[in-house]
Order: C-alpha cells, then structure tokens, then sequence
C-alpha cells in the first residue's frame, strides 16, 4: 500500500457537497426535523449504491467492532445514522437545542479542568456529533467554543455554517495555516480562557503521526494535539457526542491530562503512548455505539506505508514542539 492511499481519504469528495447539505438544511428548517428524517432514507439508499469505496471501508470496519461479518443491512443502518448526524448538524449550529435530549456525562470533568482557569484544549473524533458539545452554553453561557477546522478540506461545512450561524463561524480557526500561525491562534484563544475543539484522529500524510493499537489493529494518529498540548501546558480533555437514535445524544466528557509533558530526549516514545491512551479510549467510546463510527475509509494502514508518510515529518515534529 502506498502513501497515495494512506491520503485516499482527503481525496474522497465531501458526501453529497454544497447542493446535497444546502437542500437538507432548506428542507429541515423549513419543514421540521420530522418530515426531514423521512428524506433521509432515500438518501441512505443512494449512497448505499453510488459511494463504493465508502461502502466497502463500512462493511469492512462493522466486521471488526461487531465482531461478526457485516450485512449489507448493517452499512445502511451505518449511513443512515451519519445522515441523521448531518441532519442534526442544522438544528445544532442554529442553536435550535430544545428538540433534542442530550445527556451529559462526566460534565464536572470538564468543569474541573476549565476552572484550572489555562482554557481547555478538547479532542474529538469522527465518531458521533461534536456539534451537540453546543448545548453546553445553555449551562455555562460564559464558555467561549473554538474550532479547529481545514476550511479548505471541508468547504460543503465551512459553507453550512457560514449559512446557519456566522457567529461561530468567525470563531473557526483555519488548520490549513502554517504550524506556527494555528499555534499563535490556539494559544491566543487559550488565554481567553475558551475551549479550544479539535478532531484527533486522522493522521494527514507527511505530518508528524504515531502508532496506537485499536479494535487489535495498528493505526496511525496525528502528534500535533500533543505537541500543542505540551507546548501549551493546558488541560487536555476528550469529549464524545454519540447519536443514541431519536433525538437523544450522550455528551461524553474524560479529563485525559491535567498538562501533558513529553520529554524531548524520548519524543517519539512519549508520543507513542500518548496516542495509544487516546486509541484505546476512542475504542471505548466507539465500543458504546459502533455505528457513530464515521471513518468511511480504510483507517488501518500498513506500517511500512504509514512510517514512509510520516517519515519525512520529523523535522516538522520537532519544529511545532518547539512552537
């Protein structure tokens, strides 16, 4: 396997593009969250049939988490809850909270790390809605939330939100700067005491990554979190929206580190088993609903074809540590 493949997934178009997001979001607005999960299933059926590769990268990982060979039934089941995700994503963004139920766990955790009063770097992953963490400025209206987004990777998105709530999309930090540009961005947000989102699991080619087992498979995740971690010395936490069906999501909050430290005379190592501690909490929370898992690509890639990626990246490993 080739880094061309490692990087197969950057090249995938966003599922539907601008038309597809800017039709459900008319139709959910205009008609209600109801009439507009009825679209979703014609949606589900056209994926099932037009997006092979995403097919076969879903059946191949429901075989892994359900630890049985997946049926074409289970991939749809598996669209269909990131359709209903995306669906939610309208409602979320315009700050529409009441028609859901969204339960909290491990709130004080978080409470906890952002009254250390440094801000809070939050990690997520694909798996599940980060946009239901919104809901917590109906309890803490005082927390400021920042993204941390590749506007250009994410256009359709970046598009949505423009549409939906300009507020926050003034707040998205743009991940396709220069390293030290996202650094000096984070940082000025910590200071202003915000929680500062970011996904955590999907390692770009020839960018800095380490190796962590999860589903008894090696993977690669992104070093960056943290190096800007180590570099920051904020609180570190992880937070998980897992759609439960209807209306409901869980709101998953775990305090990962207090500061997270790597010494410098053993950084790859350090960052080894910091990946792996966060591999093997992701398992956990994907273990609790395998369909909220929205990696629609080959996740695990051969090492050799990993290493050669991020093989070139040690420098620029070296250089956003000491950012």
């Amino acid at each position: 396997m080739s880094e061309e493949r490692a990087a197969s997934w950057q090249r995938r178009p966003e599922g539907g593009g601008r038309f597809a997001l800017a039709l459900i979001r008319n139709f959910g607005l205009y008609f209600g969250r109801t009439p507009a999960r009825l679209v979703l299933f014609p949606i589900t059926l056209y994926f099932l049939i037009r997006r092979g590769p995403e097919r076969r990268a879903s059946r191949a990982y429901l075989s892994i988490a359900l630890g049985r060979p997946a049926t074409l039934w289970d991939v749809a089941r598996h669209i269909h809850c990131f359709a209903s995700v995306i669906l939610d994503r309208v409602f979320l963004l315009s700050e529409r909270f009441k028609r859901f139920d969204v339960r909290c766990v491990g709130l004080e955790e978080l409470h906890r790390a952002m009254d250390m009063g440094r801000g809070v770097l939050m990690l997520g992953a694909h798996v599940g809605s980060f946009e239901a963490l919104r809901v917590l400025s109906l309890q803490r209206p005082d927390v400021d939330v920042r993204v941390v987004l590749d506007v250009g990777q994410n256009a359709a998105i970046t598009s949505l939100l423009q549409a939906l709530n300009p507020k926050i999309a003034s707040t998205v930090i743009d991940a396709s700067q220069d390293g030290t540009a996202i650094v000096l961005s984070i940082q000025e947000a910590l200071d202003q005491k915000c929680l500062v989102t970011m996904l955590a699991d999907r390692a770009l080619p020839g960018h800095p990554a380490a190796p962590g087992e999860i589903f008894g498979r090696r993977a690669w995740f992104p070093s960056t979190p943290w190096l800007i971690a180590s570099a920051l010395g904020v609180p570190v936490v992880l937070c998980t929206g897992l759609y439960r069906g209807g209306n409901r999501y869980d709101l998953h909050f775990e305090l990962f580190a207090e500061r997270v430290a790597i010494d410098r005379r053993r950084r790859p190592e350090a960052l080894a088993e910091l990946a792996q501690r966060y591999a093997t909490r992701l398992e956990h929370f994907v273990r609790l609903a395998p369909l909220n898992w929205f990696n629609f690509y080959d996740f695990w890639q051969d090492d050799r074809a990993a290493a050669h990626a991020v093989g070139g990246a040690r420098e620029r490993a070296g250089a956003n540590g000491n950012a």
